[in-house]
């Protein structure tokens, strides 16, 4: 049996789960545009352990969602991570932030391509098929009017995330769909960590960084 903490901080969203045996046994999470991470995530942490019945010495490993995102965001929430990992001497468990939002979509013969705000007119994309198996790279890109047009004019194109605001004001296509809504969220991330606790795909705690995409700008 193994027992997972999961953690995702990439966004506006301070979520963390229990996983069982890749079943979700406790969450506590919250949207606070203000970033609450700082303040929020080690109370959390406590309260689904609390929840689920466990101490900390039964956790088998820790994942955490290492980006792209809120550079702030992701610094806490692998901080964390690697703290506990230290600690307990058990493996750390990443899984990819817009992977795990795509969870959230459904769809039978659709394009799903996550959007996470960047700065400005810019998103973290990448695309993924029906059956979210990813089938182009992640980047940083800036939005125009004929952004993923290729996808569109194909079929069905299911837009996710908090950047999809930014993307509907300039598309218009009848093949695209908008779930602006949807934030990551560790309730998504059990299955994943649990597939990759089973063929041991860990973390070097020591050297594992955040996945930024691109260089922090002020401003």
């Amino acid at each position: 049996m193994a027992i997972i903490l999961c953690i995702e901080t990439s966004t506006t969203n301070c979520s963390v789960a229990i996983a069982v045996d890749g079943e979700i046994k406790a969450i506590r999470e919250e949207n606070n545009k203000q970033y609450s991470h700082a303040e929020k995530l080690h109370v959390f942490i406590e309260q689904v352990l609390n929840d689920a019945n466990l101490d900390k010495s039964r956790l088998n490993a820790v994942a955490v969602s290492k980006g792209p995102g809120s550079y702030t965001g992701l610094r806490i929430g692998v901080s964390a991570a690697k703290g506990l990992c230290f600690a307990l001497d058990i493996p750390l468990i990443s899984t990819f932030t817009l992977q795990v939002l795509v969870q959230q979509a459904v769809c039978e013969d659709c394009y799903i391509i996550p959007l996470l705000d960047a700065r400005r007119m810019e998103v973290y994309s990448a695309v993924f098929n029906s059956g979210k198996k990813q089938i182009r790279e992640t980047k940083a890109e800036i939005l125009d009017e004929n952004s993923f047009s290729d996808y569109l004019n194909e079929r069905k194109t299911i837009f996710i995330g908090d950047g999809s605001n930014k993307f509907e004001s300039l598309c218009k296509h009848e093949n695209a769909v908008f779930h602006k809504d949807a934030i990551p969220s560790s309730a998504d991330m059990a299955a994943m960590a649990e597939a990759k606790y089973k063929i041991s795909d860990f973390e070097n705690v020591a050297y594992f960084e955040p996945f930024y995409l691109k260089e922090f700008i002020l401003g």
